[in-house]
């Protein structure tokens, strides 16, 4: 369909919470091919609507590498219904050009969503995959969280924001994650 300008950090719009897809219509078919365009044409592992201005649940992820064939999955009105474990994971945004930070993540996920059909569908991420990972990213999209908020070393955050010219970490959003600190703290 269309290749759309992905939203840099700062722009307001994507500290909101989304709202709910009521009906799987055109209109979100053809925002669900856009975002798979756009996640494309930018190589990234997956895109939430609110990154491209969208205010709806929805986001795409494709985790498939090198010579192996696209396998892109969608998912609408997503819900975490099982999280565990923990895993340190280096993150990036596409919302976040180039900047990279370590943080926190549940190491296995399960979600429930609809497909692009409008089909229920639950999926399980173990392990602390690419997968496991890119779900809980987009899905905090949805809810106006970005993967700063659970940066390991807020520090280190700040200093990779400012060498790419972003705006500064608000500190007041720092997600405070004690089981998965915890868990991690165990395994160093």
């Amino acid at each position: 369909m269309a290749i759309r300008k992905v939203l840099h950090y700062g722009e307001p719009s994507l500290r909101e919470v989304s709202k709910e897809v009521h009906k799987v219509s055109k209109k979100i078919s053809d925002l669900v091919r856009d975002l798979l365009d756009t996640m494309y044409a930018q190589n990234g592992v997956g895109l939430a609507a609110p990154q491209i201005g969208e205010n709806v649940r929805v986001f795409v992820i494709d985790v498939a590498t090198g010579n192996e064939p696209l396998n892109p999955i969608v998912f609408i009105n997503p819900k975490i219904i099982k999280k565990s474990g923990a895993v340190k994971s280096n993150e990036g945004c596409l919302s976040f050009p180039e900047a990279y930070t370590d943080v926190k993540r549940y190491k296995n996920v399960m979600i429930k969503a609809l497909n692009e059909h409008g089909k229920p569908f639950v999926m399980e991420a173990k392990d602390g995959t690419l997968l496991a990972r890119a779900i809980q990213h987009e899905y905090d999209h949805l809810d106006g969280i970005l993967f700063i908020d659970h940066c390991i070393n807020r520090f280190d955050a700040e200093a990779v924001l400012k060498k790419y010219n972003l705006p500064d970490l608000d500190p007041e959003l720092l997600i405070e994650e004690k089981e998965l600190e915890e868990e991690l703290n165990k395994n160093d």
